[in-house]
């Protein structure tokens, strides 16, 4: 062994120095050079920094460097992440996008152009002006209809949520509620006034009956009671009857 070199190292290291770090990692560790100053120094890590890819070979586990426009990639050939200014699409960065793709400033990638969808018109509403459904000849109806896909930056925008069109109806007279409902309570009163008024008849009808019949009693007693005529027989004295 190199006198420089160490057997008893820390950190992951296998072999070590002073200058150099790690010269040779433990199983599965990755070996990578980080630049200090003007010199390199071996370190062992679990997984490859960011910039780095991981590569096994039988003797050694090694981090190699990605390509400059990549911050994180799989090979040296297949980016997952690009840096700052450029957009990732099929493992690769790129200032601009290919035509047919749209930049996605939110993910740094590629990604296909989406044009808006609408679904089917609703059927047209009744004809109305004002609000109202009669009491007018002429007036309007719509129909509408729901966005069910919005469109990415470069996609083709929305149309239009709603359409209008002239109308014709036959003209008929609008029944007022408020008239309507001083008609019902006229007729309510209506028929409570006749009941009432047949309640008061009943009740002059009986006062009426009831004064006939006091008149009659006081009539009677006002009249003198009729005597009764004599009995013949019981009237003839005993001189009659020896005559």
């Amino acid at each position: 062994v190199h006198p420089n070199v160490s057997q008893g190292c820390q950190g992951g290291c296998a072999t070590c120095s002073d200058y150099n770090g790690c010269l040779s990692c433990k199983p599965r560790l990755f070996f990578v050079l980080e630049r200090i100053g003007m010199k390199q120094i071996g370190v062992c890590l679990s997984s490859c920094p960011s910039g780095y890819y991981g590569t096994r070979y039988p003797d050694i586990n090694k981090c190699a460097k990605c390509k400059a426009d990549c911050d994180t990639c799989f090979t040296r050939n297949f980016c997952t992440k690009c840096k700052s200014g450029f957009y990732l699409y099929s493992g690769k960065c790129l200032e601009k996008c290919p035509d047919g793709l749209e930049a996605n400033n939110h993910t740094m990638e590629c990604t296909s152009i989406v044009h808006c969808e609408a679904s089917e018109w609703s059927p047209w509403s009744p004809c109305t002006k004002k609000g109202k459904t009669c009491g007018f000849k002429r007036g309007n109806e719509v129909r509408v209809r729901e966005i069910v896909q919005h469109p990415s930056a470069r996609g083709n925008p929305c149309p239009a949520t709603s359409e209008s069109r002239k109308c014709i109806v036959q003209r008929k007279r609008c029944q007022k509620e408020g008239k309507g409902k001083k008609n019902r309570e006229e007729k309510r009163k209506k028929s409570d006034k006749d009941e009432n008024k047949e309640t008061r008849q009943e009740s002059k009808g009986r006062a009426a009956r009831r004064q006939n019949r006091d008149q009659r009693e006081n009539n009677n007693k006002m009249q003198p009671k009729k005597r009764k005529a004599p009995n013949k027989e019981q009237d003839l004295s005993p001189v009659d009857t020896a005559h």
